[in-house]
Formats: C-alpha cells, structure tokens, sequence
C-alpha cells in the first residue's frame, strides 16, 4: 500500500500560461501590422447621388486616375499608352470582369474621356463610375 506524499504521479492538467503569453504576443503583433497592410491608392472623388456597388463573385477592375496625371490599374501604376495593352490582357483571363473608373474630381473632363476611350478600345462593354455619396443636410 502507498501512503504519503508520493511525487511520482503523472499530472493531468494542461498549463495553459505559456499559450496565452503566445496569444498576447501575437494580437499585439497583428493590431500594429494591420494598419499597414492597408494599401490603395489615395484619390479624391467627386461626389454625386447614387447606390452602392453590386458584389459579385468576380473581383472588379479599378482605374484610378490621380490629380497629378497617374494612371493606375487595381493598385499598380500604369503608363496611360499601355493601359489598353494590359487591360485587354486582363479582359482575355477574366472575360466579363466589371471595371470601374475612379477619377480625382481635380482632373480635367478631357483626360477623363481620354482614359474611358482606351478602356473602351480594350474591349470592355459596360464602365462603371465610381463616386462619394452625397452629403445630405
């Protein structure tokens, strides 16, 4: 018979310290991270009364056009004589992919035409505009 303080048990309990002090780490290294994988390009649109985007299972095409002249697609910056080269690339992947047209209300109409006429050359039927929705008082 065994009596007495017999420390050659095996304990059954799990230590759950070491796995929260990874867990805090953690939380604390993605709240700082999060923010900076933020990415897009900054761009002030006009505003003008409308609804909201459709979301599709597709992911849309965005081209952003910045007050300084940059042309971008989705994120990446574009020269404005190969934007229909690569957006017709693009439309032979993905055939039937929405764009949408997102332009600084800085820049002049005339650049505006300009770009929605090589989008339109590259093959895309329907362009959407993109704005902020008006302020109402």
């Amino acid at each position: 018979m065994i009596s007495g303080g017999n420390d050659n048990q095996l304990m059954s309990e799990i230590n759950v310290t070491p796995f929260v002090d990874v867990m805090l780490v953690l939380l604390i290294i993605f709240m700082v991270a999060a923010p900076m994988m933020t990415q897009g390009v900054d761009v002030s649109l006009p505003e003008a009364p409308s609804g909201s985007l459709s979301r599709d299972d597709d992911e849309p095409f965005y081209i952003t056009l910045k007050s300084g002249g940059e042309i971008f697609l989705n994120d990446f910056p574009v020269d404005a004589d190969r934007l229909r080269p690569k957006l017709t690339a693009l439309l032979k992947e993905r055939p039937g992919t929405r764009v949408f047209l997102r332009a600084d209300k800085a820049i002049s109409y005339g650049t505006v035409i300009r770009v929605m006429a090589e989008i339109k050359g590259s093959g895309v039927e329907k362009l959407g505009m993109v704005t902020e929705p008006l302020e109402t008082k």
